[in-house]
């Protein structure tokens, strides 16, 4: 596959790096001298109109926010590269991200931007940023409101933030109610083909998805000038959906007809979590703590008919879900010298997901019937416990060593439909080295011997009943495991800006792909497989050449994925694999007013998703684009009106389906691309 030209343009960027950067001026400076460490004063951010440090945070040149919540279950070494007073936020879903967004612009005394193998804190790698706040006996807050309108569609009217944040003394506080609701949808044709592309059917359909997303969330901390610090972050929400197709069918030949599917879901889901940190001995002793719990009961039904009477068949599908995890971790860490440190760490997780699935289907307009699911109502468990050795070295005043070595045991239980019991013990560690080559240049390596994770619902069987079919359920999946090569390259060109770029390697073994199960198919392991992947965070300024208070950003990942097919033998990406997303933006705010205005476009697309007799891709076409412009101090607010879509995208879909498997002959193809219109949004923040 071609790497796209903007990636490859990042590494150009490297070589006009040297007239270009020398002498200018810069809002980065190093802090006392330290070649590790450079410092934004709240002053860098002025001309963005910041409310709260995660829009601070979010103008870092180079710089792109990894999210603490990965996905994975326990804390492990860490993923993300946000730090709030030199310490990591101990939770998931209420992370980093969301504690920026609770921290007033005011509160923020400077951010540093940090070697993360300078931060005693394993696994931390590449830039990471620190945020450091005041502390100061206040009460202040920020809120935010935005309206969305779309064709076709409810007006989004209650979406919004508001934040309130104190401290006094030791202790200090933040709190935040945030709804985010979602509205989505699409119109078109749906068109239906035989295996020699002959038409055999058009739908019109019509597809609506309504989201509301309620939480409230905050954090509490005690930090005196010596001694302990303690912290306690806790999150609770509301998500609920409703989808709706409608479609008409016009088969060739036939009578026409109507489809419906709907589905909806109503989930609660909660979490807290914290930390306490002491002297002990040489040494701080921290203990982390977590606990997080899920349930989402949903439905989805399905009914179709031609206007004949012919052809009736209805569908129900249910399934309740909770899932749990518990985390108990510790961390004790000691310098020993000058750049010298050494750190020890356990963790213990205990994790679940039940679930009770039924299915209830009928045909010729009879009364719905059970039909029996394997593996639908089953619970899966793991008892996990992991312990890391660290050591980070300063080898010379411009090169830090970072090495970690331990083990991770899981084992993993089934009960339900399946019974199963099974453990495994599995070495995991890093070494990282980085080396500030110059002022202005940081090169860090990385290799990593990863432990992956299995998603609990590879355990137990679903049933899609808008695409027409089912995954099976898998007891016998084990974990993937890999070797990772990071390069990656951090150059600031002082006034023109700055760029993150990364190479990643990655062997795998016992891929997580869809394999042939009995008469089926579903999650399973294949043996081995590779990755090559490119990253890059990139901001330009254009001062320089007289574009005033303007800036262009570009984030961007490719990736090219190997593995042999289970099935068909042949060599083919890993299943529904992200290929590339990028993002740019052009943003002026206009010297010596209170206006900005710019552009986004961005994109992505995933490789196809591989069933036992299938191939489909979903995706979107042609890139997204949006203009705003923006006032900041309308009565003391920011107020920003966008235009979205202006290209048009649209939905796409493509579906192929082969008797009897992939290898036999294509019967069945459909596709659409369904455009679902200009999207506008008027939205007004500020603070108290």
């Amino acid at each position: 596959m071609p790497i796209p030209r903007a990636l490859l343009t990042s590494f150009a960027v490297f070589a006009l790096s040297g007239q270009l950067a020398a002498g200018a001026d810069t809002a980065v400076t190093p802090e006392e001298g330290d070649p590790n460490r450079s410092v934004y004063q709240p002053a860098d951010f002025n001309q963005y109109g910041p409310v709260n440090a995660l829009d601070m945070v979010r103008r870092i040149p180079g710089f792109a926010i990894i999210r603490d919540d990965s996905g994975n279950r326990g804390f492990g070494q860490a993923r993300g590269n946000v730090l709030i007073n030199g310490q990591r936020v101990s939770a998931k879903s209420n992370g980093a991200e969301l504690a920026l967004g609770r921290i007033a612009a005011a509160r923020v005394l400077r951010i540093e931007v940090l070697d993360g193998t300078k931060t005693e804190i394993p696994g931390l790698t590449g830039q990471v940023v620190n945020v450091v706040t005041d502390g100061a006996a206040s009460i202040d807050g920020t809120w935010r409101y935005k309206i969305r309108l779309r064709e076709n569609l409810p007006p989004s009217l209650n979406e919004g933030t508001v934040t309130l944040a104190g401290s006094k003394g030791a202790v200090s506080w933040t709190l935040e109610a945030n709804s985010a609701p979602q509205r989505n949808g699409n119109a078109g044709w749906r068109l239906i083909q035989d295996g020699q592309k002959n038409l055999l059917e058009q739908r019109e359909e019509d597809f609506t998805r309504i989201i509301e997303d309620v939480s409230l969330s905050g954090s509490l901390a005690w930090k005196p000038v010596f001694g302990p610090i303690a912290n306690l972050n806790g999150k609770v929400g509301i998500w609920e959906m409703d989808v709706k197709q409608i479609g008409k069918t016009y088969p060739l030949g036939g009578a026409q007809g109507r489809r419906l599917f709907q589905s909806a879901e109503d989930e609660w889901n909660a979490e807290i979590g914290g930390d306490f940190e002491f002297d002990a001995g040489p040494g701080r002793l921290k203990f982390i703590g977590l606990g997080r719990l899920e349930h989402s009961p949903f439905v989805d039904r399905f009914k179709m008919a031609a206007f004949d009477g012919s052809g009736q068949y209805a569908s129900n599908f249910h399934q309740t879900v909770d899932e749990g995890e518990y985390i108990l971790r510790s961390e004790y860490g000691l310098q020993t010298g000058q750049g010298d440190d050494w750190q020890i760490s356990t963790e213990g997780a205990f994790n679940f997901l039940e679930a009770e699935a039924s299915l209830e289907e009928a045909t010729g307009g009879a009364p719905l019937v059970p039909v029996i699911l394997d593996l639908a109502n089953s619970r899966v468990e793991e008892r996990r416990g992991e312990v890391i050795l660290t050591h980070g070295r300063q080898l010379t005043p411009k090169l830090n060593l970072q090495v970690s070595a331990g083990a991770e045991y899981s084992e993993l239980s089934q009960t339900g439909d399946a019974e199963n019991k099974r453990a495994f013990t599995r070495p995991k560690g890093s070494a990282s080295l980085s080396w500030q080559q110059s002022d202005t240049l940081k090169l860090v390596t990385k290799v990593e011997r990863r432990v992956g994770q299995l998603d609990f619902f590879d355990f137990i069987s679903s049933v899609n009943l808008e695409q027409e079919n089912s995954v099976d359920g898998n007891p016998e999946i084990v974990p993937n495991q890999s070797w990772r090569l990071n390069l990656e390259a951090q150059k600031d060109f002082r006034a023109w800006g700055a760029s993150t770029v990364r190479l990643i390697f990655v062997e795998l073994e016992d891929v997580i792909d869809q394999v042939p199960i009995g008469t089926g198919a579903g999650p399973g392991n294949i043996e081995s497989g590779k990755l090559f992947g490119i990253e890059t965070d990139s901001t330009l300024k254009l001062e320089e050449i007289g574009f005033k208070g303007a800036e262009l950003t570009f984030n961007g990942r490719y990736y090219d994925t190997e593995v042999d097919d289970p099935l068909t033998g042949e060599r083919r990406s890993i299943n529904s694999h992200l290929i590339w997303e990028w993002n740019m933006e052009l943003r002026q705010d206009i010297p010596d007013t209170d206006w900005a205005w710019g552009t986004v476009i961005e994109g992505f697309k995933s490789e196809p998703s591989y069933q036992l007799n299938q191939i489909a891709l979903g995706g979107n076409d042609p890139a997204f684009s949006m203009v705003y412009l923006e006032h900041k101090d309308i009565a003391g607010m920011i107020g920003t009106i966008a235009l979205g879509n202006l290209f048009n995208q649209r939905d796409t879909f493509w579906r192929e389906v082969y008797a009897p498997d992939r290898n036999g002959t294509l019967v069945r193809s459909e596709e659409y691309a369904r455009a679902f219109g200009p999207i506008f949004t008027i939205e007004l923040k500020g603070k108290f």
